[in-house]
């Protein structure tokens, strides 16, 4: 039997002008998609007229197709010949749940192809004209998940925070909205409550918004703001240069994602 091959792409975090050429190519020979629910409409609209689209909606807080699902679909279209693309929000490996579906087909024997996109947390901080990592002021940077699997007890707050604040890393935590005061409590217990954060949602999108504040307000400025899924926050000095970058957007504007 001839099998097709499914392609994992990484969508970006949503303006389609930050896909890259190898992910547009993709996109456009696929002649089926499967489509997470952070994926924008603009990106979708690359498909070719006569591809089939189906929506496997998968966010934080809300309904989503079951992952065991999404992964019959891919396998089933493969074995039908299918030129399939698993098209995701960010980059495929990071909270992409990504390595277990490239896990399910290769053991099925379906060839499998993985396309980087660009992760939420380095375009919100891009966004906001400041880096990740920097030689005063973060050597290291840290992706985690504010977001545990049912019966995982999750990240341990209180020794990230200690090794964050001894090796003076960037935190950068996705879907940890609703969950940011018990992060923000545990983190407190190695990091000062002036610590800076930022709280970026929609990230590249025209619908962005963000807050700066301290470690020791951000659940409250969070709720005051009305801030929501999907947002990434990030903790560390780095955030100190948004007031600069705020300040001079013409010298800082070549740096923006959005």
């Amino acid at each position: 039997m001839n099998h097709g091959k499914v392609t994992l792409v990484g969508a970006g975090p949503g303006d389609p002008e930050l896909l890259t050429l190898k992910a547009l190519k993709a996109i456009q020979s696929a002649s089926v998609l499967l489509v997470d629910d952070l994926v924008s409409d603009e990106i979708v609209a690359f498909a070719p007229a006569g591809a089939r689209i189906v929506h496997v909606g998968k966010r934080g807080g809300c309904k989503s197709t079951p992952q065991a699902f999404i992964e019959k679909l891919m396998l089933m279209a493969a074995r039908e010949g299918e030129s399939v693309v698993r098209l995701k929000g960010g980059d495929p490996f990071i909270f992409g749940r990504g390595g277990e579906e490239v896990e399910h087909l290769r053991a099925a024997g379906i060839a499998v192809e993985v396309i980087n996109g660009i992760t939420s947390g380095l375009a919100a901080v891009t966004s906001l004209g400041v880096p990740l990592t920097h030689r005063e002021h973060a050597h290291g940077v840290v992706f985690v998940t504010g977001h545990a699997k049912p019966g995982d007890e999750g990240t341990d707050w209180r020794a990230l925070a200690a090794t964050a604040h001894s090796a003076r890393l960037t935190l950068v935590i996705y879907m940890g909205v609703s969950g940011a005061e018990r992060i923000q409590s545990d983190l407190l217990t190695g990091l000062p409550a002036t610590t800076l954060v930022a709280v970026v949602q929609s990230a590249s999108l025209p619908s962005q918004r963000h807050i700066t504040t301290t470690l020791g307000e951000l659940a409250q400025a969070i709720k005051q703001a009305g801030l929501a899924s999907p947002s990434v926050i990030v903790v560390g000095d780095v955030i100190s240069g948004v007031a600069l970058a705020a300040a001079h957007p013409d010298a800082s504007k070549n740096a923006r994602v959005a």
